[in-house]
């Protein structure tokens, strides 16, 4: 793979520079340079012939005893209008700081700070355009949120304060609240050159208001230049780019960046590309427009880049400035420095000379911390490890950075003579970072979290499955020496690889190389579940509103990152971006550490047959089904029935089977044992395959917490569905990795089913009574269609139409088990997911 994209790149670089060799021959720049001067003189004229008629018009004017008629400006509009004129006011406010730099003394600053009750022991760069504000527009109340300072930060006003120990108060405003009270001014201010100065703006009444611009314009001060066939046409971009601040250049000279389409790439480029190259302007793909309009902000040029490898070696740029579609390439090869609780950081190389971590005492001296605090714009990671390596040497190692920036982190190895002292020095580096004593965490687990600090992540003995798992090059040889049948080989070679858990943790941003998320500790994850069910239960409960609202949320959201690292930290908003990135999230990280365990270290050797033993671990039974038995006609049948195209974008994907295999799960019921419950249906569940080992390990867990979105709005409840389309949105995985598993088992629904066309406000009764519930939704299979397989188990299998709930929050029917024992995990269904309406052209390997 690394070959083909070594090759493209070369192919594109030979027309880039041929490109550049055969434009520069061109007399181009200076054809242009003439034409534009063509067009100059006569624009020059017209102006003459305005000034003169204006000039007559004023002339004429005069001689009748009229003075002429001055045009309005904006400004006088506005001025009519009543509203003070921003401009005057910012040009009156900095005459009135350089006054105030030139005649008051840093001391007299702090002074007036101190007077009217501000912090002024902050740095003296920090005092002036705090008192400077505070005497010319009035004193600041404190935050309305948290009670904070609030301080200028060129686009508003920003809180200083604390929410609560985990996070920074996240309130912003361009009008704060001002007291409306004359200021304190010290007596050595008032025998200064400035004391009227000050003493015109010190009456309430006699303040001007501050006007704040608005800085959601991205590309001001840019000139954008665009080439090629984009996905929309150049007039659009055009609007949309001086819409929001930019100017838009038929050449690359003098221009911030050129867009162009990713194409451009295969094609080798056009003129402007190699002009842009030769000039080391930026080439950027379109999505940077897109991506830069949305978030508000200009974003990394970088990480759009077309011309360079997209590589994150090559760009250093950290993973949560990058474009989300191109983050996978990075993240998904990265090696993880460490991989467990004895793991060495790989960055030391001390692995090599047989380095392991210093355990005394029963203590391991080795820590993974970090923060995140989205008001300080934190989000950091610190490795710290006491190293025993050949010879006796120890080693103090420290490493400390932006999650997903490695290359830009700031890393130390230290030899230490004395063990006792390399001691002190851990305990002082973890104290001064967390603000805890070392040793209480790491024996007992007591710490309080102090604001601004770090928190421990709490690693588990073992080895992470992206390190432990099987490498590509370890695949085929796997299965290659396994016993079993070659279909559950191939089954067994794909829940032990690498590849599926390196995909599950970048496709939802917990991929950090230096955090081995998927080897916590059990008393962690409760930590993790503790919290979000805390913040469930407070939402419920809470009449909080506007930004009292959204600073619980973004505290929520500082505490859920802290605990558990991502590339990409956002604020949680609403229900649907909890469920999405909170809850099932903490599942599939909860199931991939059991995969860790599962699986273990596989990186030996792999004659010994490995799949075998882990096959055994499993305690499931996994056996291929042949295509012209029944059971696998009738799967293929409700497949085909109740499936609708995943939709991405703007392209569909169809389905087709690959295998289907019997299971039985040593967790679950029996057939046997299922068959005697009421109310039986197969029903599909989707899954995660990186979460496929804990399923068949352990059988399936009901839903983390309640909230009103999909798979979880009947609370703590396993939930199926009866169309497979349902099962096929949590199975599907990308285009470059088409394949996936679906799920069909068993479910008792009990003696009592409760119907809901809308999520259940007490979820709570349903679960004590253990009673089954159905989601209605928009669309559900054709009745008339069911029929029942063996054992009087009903199969819902039938074409999927429009339901009487168009108003439901679920597009299809949805089915809640409370009781894991009433559901038995029957089938798994591997598929292939194919992008539909393309004809695929078969090309004949070079030679």
């Amino acid at each position: 793979m690394q070959q083909r994209v070594v090759s493209t790149k070369e192919v594109i670089l030979v027309h880039l520079l041929s490109a550049c060799e055969s434009e520069t021959d061109k007399p181009r720049f200076q054809t242009k340079f003439q034409v534009h001067e063509k067009r100059g003189h006569p624009h020059a004229s017209d102006e003459e012939k305005k000034v003169t008629r204006k000039q007559k018009a004023e002339s004429k004017s005069q001689e009748s005893g009229q003075s002429p008629k001055k045009p309005k400006t904006e400004g006088d509009n506005e001025q009519a209008n009543g509203k003070s004129n921003a401009a005057d006011i910012a040009a009156e406010f900095e005459k009135f700081c350089k006054a105030t730099s030139e005649h008051l003394s840093i001391k007299q600053m702090r002074e007036i700070l101190e007077a009217n009750g501000r912090d002024a022991s902050v740095s003296d760069d920090a005092v002036v355009p705090r008192c400077q504000d505070i005497l010319f527009y009035g004193p600041l109340d404190p935050c309305p949120v948290c009670g904070g300072t609030l301080e200028f930060s060129g686009d508003g006003y920003q809180c200083q304060g604390a929410y609560s120990e985990w996070s920074s108060c996240v309130y912003s405003t361009r009008d704060p609240p001002r007291r409306e009270e004359p200021l304190n001014i010290p007596e050595s201010v008032g025998k200064t050159r400035v004391s009227d100065l000050i003493e015109k703006h010190r009456d309430p009444k006699s303040r001007l208001k501050r006007e704040i611009t608005g800085q959601d314009k991205p590309f001001a001060g840019m000139m954008i230049t665009l080439s090629g066939r984009l996905s929309r046409t150049h007039q659009y971009w055009k609007t949309k780019i001086e819409k929001n601040g930019g100017k838009v250049a038929n050449s690359v000279i003098g221009a911030t960046c050129l867009v162009v389409s990713p194409t451009e790439r295969d094609r080798g480029g056009s003129s402007k590309v190699a002009e842009a190259v030769e000039r080391s302007i930026p080439v950027v793909r379109e999505a940077w427009l897109a991506d830069s309009i949305e978030k508000k902000e200009a974003l990394a040029l970088d990480a759009y880049d077309v011309a360079s490898d997209i590589a994150v070696y090559g760009k250093g740029i950290a993973l949560d400035k990058q474009d989300s579609s191109v983050v996978a390439l990075e993240t998904v090869a990265a090696e993880l420095k460490v991989f467990g609780k004895r793991g060495v950081h790989k960055d030391t190389k001390l692995q090599d000379e047989g380095g392991t971590i210093l355990e005394k005492d029963g203590v391991l001296y080795n820590c993974v911390l970090t923060v995140c605090d989205q008001g300080r714009d934190m989000n950091d990671f610190c490795i710290m490890q006491l190293i025993m390596a050949r010879e006796n040497r120890l080693h103090l190692y420290y490493k400390k950075g932006k999650i997903g920036d490695s290359l830009r982190a700031d890393d130390k190895l230290e030899e230490w003579e004395n063990l006792n002292d390399a001691i002190k020095e851990f305990a002082k580096l973890f104290e001064e970072l967390t603000g805890n004593e070392f040793e209480p965490w790491e024996r007992e687990k007591k710490i309080q979290k102090k604001h601004l600090k770090f928190f421990p992540i709490d690693i588990d003995d073992g080895v992470e499955v992206r390190h432990g798992g099987l490498g590509l090059r370890q695949l085929g040889v796997a299965a290659a020496h396994c016993k079993l049948d070659p279909k559950v080989a191939n089954f067994m070679k794909v829940l032990c690889s690498q590849e599926i858990y390196r995909y599950a943790l970048m496709e939802m941003g917990y991929d950090s190389p230096e955090v081995p998320v998927g080897m916590l500790t059990d008393f962690h994850l409760k930590r993790c579940e503790e919290i979000l069910l805390y913040f469930v239960d407070k939402l419920k409960s809470s009449k909080e509103t506007g930004k009292q609202e959204e600073a619980s949320w973004a505290d929520f959201s500082q505490r859920w990152f802290t605990l558990l690292p991502t590339t990409r930290p956002l604020s949680f908003k609403d229900f649907g971006e909890l469920a999405d990135h909170a809850a099932s999230s903490y599942e599939a990280i909860r199931d991939i550490n059991t995969a860790s365990r599962l699986i273990g270290d596989m990186s030996g050797s792999t004659l010994d047959d490995p799949l075998f033993d882990r096959y055994v671990k499993l305690g499931c039974s996994v056996s291929p089904l042949e295509k012209e038995t029944d059971d696998y006609k009738m799967i293929v049948k409700y497949l085909e029935k109740t499936y609708e195209p995943v939709t991405v974008g703007d392209t569909s994907y169809g389905v087709s089977v690959d295998n289907i295999f019997a299971v039985e799960v040593s967790a679950c019921p029996s057939l046997d044992d299922i068959k005697k419950l009421p109310n039986k249906v197969l029903l599909w569940c989707g899954t995660r395959s990186s979460n496929l080992s804990r399923h068949l390990q352990m059988g399936f867990l009901p839903a983390t917490c309640a909230l009103p979105a999909p798979g979880y709005m009947f609370g703590r409840a396993i939930v199926c569905s009866d169309a497979a389309a349902e099962a096929a949105r949590y199975g599907y995985t990308a285009v470059d990795r088409p394949e996936g598993f679906l799920v069909l088992a068993v479910a008792s629904l009990g003696e009592e089913i409760q119907e809901f066309s809308s999520p259940p406000e007490d979820t709570k009764s349903l679960e004590e009574k253990k009673i089954g519930a159905k989601g209605l939704g928009k669309k559900k299979t054709d009745e008339s269609e069911h029929f029942v397989w063996k054992d009087d188990i009903k199969v819902p299998c039938g074409k999927l139409i429009p339901s009487e709930y168009k108003d439901s929050p679920l597009e299809y029917n949805e089915y809640a088990v409370y009781d894991p024992q009433q559901v038995s995990i029957r089938f798994l269904v591997a598929v292939k997911f194919e992008e539909q309406d393309v004809e695929y052209e078969t090309v004949e390997p070079e030679v």
